[in-house]
């Protein structure tokens, strides 16, 4: 029964998905936009009309089957010009907005950019970067859509009757890391309307839910699931002011569902509990838990913890019942923990070059240790399994990428026979979920070959309860000729001196890192232990999505090794 696929339906391009959705909901709210604290709403047939009304102009100023980028906040300006270029223009090149100067004239070299549409937050690093492209601000789009209305209207139909090829590059996506490693992925319509389809026969969307989409759509995890997927489902959207507003946002759009990556969701259990503890209610929801956790009937089981703990559900809105995390593993317990308050929470897997998700969690079959089980219409399998059964994930499917825009051997090197080799580390179980373990160019190899993922460690580590964040690092043992797996640990210096008052003795904190580390060797097989640890008081650094920066850290311990500074 947990395995039943819900129905959805196959479009050829986006296209044509957003005016059957226009004439199917006409004048329903589409998005929502919050600014200043009031609220927009945009129906579906205005969103049409604007979409094509933009795409008209841009032919008109000479971007047809031109690449342009694309970056600015969420809101109405970056889905309908993302929209516009998508179906009959060119090619929409999505990007961060927190991009460097150089990283974005890197970009606009590679993928042989001709325009970028940008918000103000980004009219300085677009002027330094970008001089000879062709420069739309956000807020000359109501000028174009204008115009593009009047051409429209005087029967200009370039744009409406433009064929689109749903098997042509349709986006590029940029994984940004440094301007050496950014590498465009090609994707086609018919990759972006597979995954759709795909995604929600997983989980149950309905014309009644709102999305709040806090995260930033370049991505295409939140592209993908957070703009399109409503859209797909005739559903809502609702653009909130940012992450700094998220409190604010949620009580203004009340949400049903809420796209998250690992580091938000964690975040907001945390401190959800530090609430329930400072309100002096942490007894009461404990009891209240257990007590509803006897309940046999899973329906009746989440009406009842959400009617006890109103409370907690008015601060997401009151009608939160969806929150879907896709990225790096989630901590189990987080998942499970809002799911005894009432709110199911289920993770994902993906990447971009699958267009977004390769494998979820069903609402209705789930496993929070893992990353969930393929789409429907995917296959993933585990290539080359060590004894242990873990090997490269490896996917085949529609929604797999073209190829690498400008890089031939590394599209190569990436798709073999119809499959996409991920780069990352996993296994699956009998029941077809799938477990994440690392990144290939991550693994740290043993002298006696014993393959150790630092993720893994890192997962353990950062969930011990005065450990902040950490990194783990093979670094070779001159003497032993084997490797060390050492920890490069930032302590969270709150909690300690909470605990422990503020004049925290250096003895006191070596004590509490050795029995963090104690206690991560205590789960893993004695062949990965963590042999070794060394202190930073610095933030790690990390890329747009939040994940950690490795690049350096093994330089960064050997140094403080040849510096003296002995490994505890």
């Amino acid at each position: 029964m947990g395995n039943q696929n819900y129905p959805t339906e196959m479009f050829e391009d986006l296209k044509q998905l957003c005016h059957a959705r226009a004439e199917r909901y006409g004048d329903k709210t589409l998005f929502m936009q919050i600014r200043g604290g009031k609220t927009e709403q945009i129906s579906y047939r205005r969103y049409c009309k604007d979409v094509d009304a933009l795409g008209t102009a841009m032919l008109v100023h000479g971007l047809g089957g031109k690449r342009v980028i694309l970056m600015g906040e969420n809101g109405y300006e970056w889905v309908t010009a993302y929209m516009a270029l998508i179906c009959g223009v060119g090619t929409v090149i999505p990007l961060d907005t927190e991009i460097s100067a150089d990283l974005l004239a890197s970009v606009a070299r590679e993928s042989e950019a001709s325009a970028v549409i940008y918000s103000a937050a980004c009219a300085n690093k677009v002027k330094k970067a970008c001089p000879r492209l062709l420069a739309i601000p956000f807020f000359d789009l109501d000028e174009w859509i204008e115009e593009g209305s009047v051409r429209i209207r005087s029967g200009d139909r370039a744009y409406l009757d433009a064929d689109i090829d749903p098997h042509a590059m349709a986006a590029l996506i940029y994984s940004m890391g440094t301007a050496e490693q950014a590498r465009g992925v090609m994707l086609s319509h018919r990759n972006l309307c597979f995954a759709l389809s795909e995604i929600c026969k997983m989980v149950r969307i309905t014309e009644n839910d709102v999305f709040l989409t806090a995260l930033p759509l370049h991505y295409v995890y939140l592209s993908i699931c957070g703009f399109l997927c409503p859209l797909y489902c005739g559903a809502s959207v609702a653009f909130g002011e940012g992450l700094h507003a998220l409190s604010s946002d949620l009580r203004t759009a009340r949400p049903t569902v809420m796209l998250c990556v690992p580091m938000l969701l964690e975040t907001l259990y945390r401190k959800l509990w530090i609430r329930i503890r400072r309100s002096g209610m942490e007894k009461r929801v404990r009891s209240d838990i257990s007590l509803t956790n006897a309940i046999g009937s899973e329906r009746l089981r989440v009406a009842a913890k959400r009617r006890l703990f109103r409370e907690i559900h008015e601060s997401f809105g009151g009608r939160l019942r969806l929150l879907i995390s896709v990225g790096t593993a989630v901590d189990p317990s987080v998942l499970s923990g809002l799911r005894e308050l009432g709110f199911l929470a289920i993770q994902g897997y993906g990447c971009s070059e699958c267009a977004s998700i390769v494998a979820l969690n069903r609402d209705s079959f789930y496993n929070d240790g893992s990353v969930g089980t393929s789409l429907p219409g995917v296959l993933v399998d585990i290539y080359d399994p060590q004894d242990d059964g873990v090997g490269e994930v490896r996917v085949k499917g529609e929604n797999v990428m073209l190829g690498y825009f400008g890089h031939p051997q590394e599209s190569s090197r990436a798709l073999r026979d119809g499959w996409l080799y991920t780069g990352d580390l996993g296994y699956m179980d009998a029941d077809g979920f799938l477990y994440l373990t690392g990144r290939k160019k991550n693994v740290i190899v043993s002298a006696e070959g014993v393959n150790i993922f630092p993720e893994e460690l890192e997962g353990y580590l950062n969930a011990t309860r005065y450990v902040r964040e950490c990194a783990v690092v093979g670094v070779l043992n001159a003497k032993s000729g084997d490797v060390d797996v050492v920890a490069l640990i930032r302590p969270d210096l709150h909690a300690l001196e909470a605990a422990f008052g503020k004049h925290l003795p250096s003895t006191k904190l070596h004590l509490e890192m050795r029995k963090a580390i104690a206690e991560v060797n205590a789960i893993v097989v004695p062949k990965k232990r963590i042999t070794s640890y060394l202190l930073r008081f610095e933030a790690f650094a990390r890329n747009t999505s939040h994940k950690l920066r490795r690049e350096g850290l093994c330089e960064e311990v050997l140094e403080q090794i040849e510096n003296k500074r002995d490994l505890r």
